[in-house]
């Protein structure tokens, strides 16, 4: 029986596959949080691997919080690069399959068309930084792994923008949301199933894939979305992002071109509405 290691396996992508896993018993299932799998302490980290054994590993371990990694830059390059190096030499030497989680962020934002797998990578603040140099360490280590970037990651699990929205519209009359920043939302559920298919997929080709929900839209789109399943009354207008002022710049857009995922692995992706109202469900909020 191949043993699959998990890592984040308390955020949103873990916690989904943590629920898928219990589908796919024919694997046996390794989920680690930082209490049983420490990614900062590098000295130990292979060693650590190396008592689990993993046969595939799924690294969905990262440090996201994009404001805080402004003035946190070595915490954020020690999870976001220098582990996934680690991770990556150790998945090769010992012939195990490695899946990584990156991000949209890599990109500037100044694209106006759907950005594919190799669109020019120019990250324009530490997160998104980060996440390129453990693209990169990953691609340099192990020539075989999966690299995955994905967009405005949500779930019933963990902290995230359908919470927030769906907690705010209950609670204020009017809400201001960025109408300028382009992109395409993530329901973790739907990004778990496609790891899922692509280890069940008789053909493993390695390489970077870009995954999001199908659609076009700015966070005011989807909070207008939100509302609309919600049946919130709250009154959301749509402002710059000149106006509302966060730690680390944003990419203006960002939306992934999901072709190659679709093609290599027979993927059928869900419209970003289709999928929020599935969770909205889930979180019993429509």
């Amino acid at each position: 029986m191949q043993k699959i290691l998990v890592t984040g396996a308390n955020g949103q992508l873990g916690s989904e596959l943590r629920e898928l896993s219990n589908l796919y018993n024919q694997y046996n299932w390794i989920f680690t949080d930082r209490q049983e799998l420490d990614l900062s302490d590098l000295k130990n980290l292979a060693a650590q691997i190396s008592n689990i054994n993993p046969d595939i590993l799924i690294n969905c371990a990262a440090y996201t919080a994009v404001d805080k990694a402004e003035s946190e830059i070595e915490l954020a390059d020690v999870l976001n690069h220098q582990a996934v190096a680690i991770m990556a030499k150790w998945t090769f030497t010992n012939r195990c399959k490695f899946i990584h989680v990156s991000t949209d962020y890599v990109f500037d934002g100044s694209s106006s068309i759907a950005l594919n797998e190799n669109a020019p990578t120019a990250p324009i603040n530490v997160y998104g930084k980060t996440k390129l140099a453990g693209e990169n360490a990953c691609l340099i280590e192990n020539t075989q792994s999966i690299i995955i970037r994905t967009s405005w990651v949500y779930s019933s699990y963990g902290s995230n923008f359908v919470k927030t929205m769906s907690r705010l519209m209950k609670e204020k009359d009017t809400l201001n949301v960025v109408n300028d920043q382009i992109g395409s939302p993530t329901y973790a559920a739907d990004l778990a199933q496609a790891i899922l298919d692509i280890l069940n997929h008789s053909n493993w080709q390695s390489g970077i894939y870009n995954y999001s929900n199908e659609g076009e839209i700015s966070w005011y789109e989807f909070a207008l979305a939100i509302q609309k399943i919600g049946s919130f009354e709250c009154k959301v207008s749509g402002i710059s992002s000149s106006e509302y002022s966060t730690q680390a710049k944003r990419p203006a857009f960002s939306l992934l071109d999901k072709s190659k995922i679709k093609t290599t692995y027979s993927l059928s992706i869900p419209d970003y509405k289709e999928s929020l109202r599935k969770c909205m469900e889930v979180m019993n909020i429509n």
